[in-house]
């Protein structure tokens, strides 16, 4: 249990008991990252669900509040990092990982957050009140996403991601697999996740040949986003 409370410290900004913290406990965590994952849907899909009561659009509002509150704009950040280090290596690809490194939000950054934010708003809107399991089961299965990133692809920098290589073994993603295949039985849109976190590996492996930790971030939100068209487009056949 020691791995997921470290899990839920670092994916998520909910209470929990304190625990002694070292480098191989924090890479081990990484395997608890799904369950984690649960506790971020649980809070987005009760925000979700109260809105619901009032109106489409603030059950939207209230379930982007919720998302962002609880996982603390982690991967947020990452997404805008990954955004503005694309931008500028388009010229200079020796940039990359200054810029990446950089605490500092670009053009190219706030773009990133800006159409994100917007397309998760305008997809909680779509989304019928009913399909809340579905934002209860997304986050979890976009963050197996990072167990196989961080198998397939060396790291980029020593930093983050080098720390969460090579710590999911095969059994892990078996077992996390197997969930995945359960979750598909209630929600069925989960469907597109491998596809969606292959497509995003084999993004990284082209373009910068290695993973850091704001390509974990990045990866996790458009992995989300784009479970979340899968969600709606379900909804609108079922």
């Amino acid at each position: 249990m020691k791995g997921l409370i470290i899990a839920l410290q670092f994916l998520t900004r909910l209470p929990t008991p304190s625990v002694p913290v070292d480098a191989a406990g924090f890479a081990a965590s990484m395997r608890w990252f799904p369950v984690a994952g649960l506790a971020v849907g649980g809070v987005i899909a009760g925000a979700f669900w109260l809105g619901s009561q009032i109106d489409p659009w603030m059950a939207a509002l209230m379930g982007l509040i919720g998302w962002v509150w609880v996982t603390g704009a982690l991967h947020l950040d990452g997404l805008s990092d990954l955004a503005d280090a694309r931008g500028a290596a388009h010229r200079d690809p020796e940039r990359l990982l200054a810029v990446m490194a950089d605490p500092h939000v670009g053009s190219f950054g706030v773009v990133a957050l800006i159409v994100q934010l917007i397309a998760k708003l305008v997809l909680l809107s779509l989304l019928p009140a009913v399909q809340w399991p579905a934002l209860l089961l997304i986050p979890a299965a976009a963050r197996i996403g990072p167990l196989a990133w961080t198998r397939w692809l060396p790291s980029l920098h020593a930093g983050l991601a080098e720390r969460f290589i090579g710590i999911a073994s095969l059994p892990v993603l078996a077992v996390w697999i197997a969930g995945w295949a359960v979750a598909c039985w209630f929600v069925p849109a989960l469907i597109v996740a491998p596809l969606l976190i292959l497509w995003w590996g084999l993004w990284l492996r082209q373009k910068l040949d290695g993973v850091s930790g704001d390509c974990l971030g990045a990866g996790i939100e458009l992995v989300e986003t784009g479970l979340l068209i899968a969600a709606v487009l379900w909804a609108g056949l079922a």
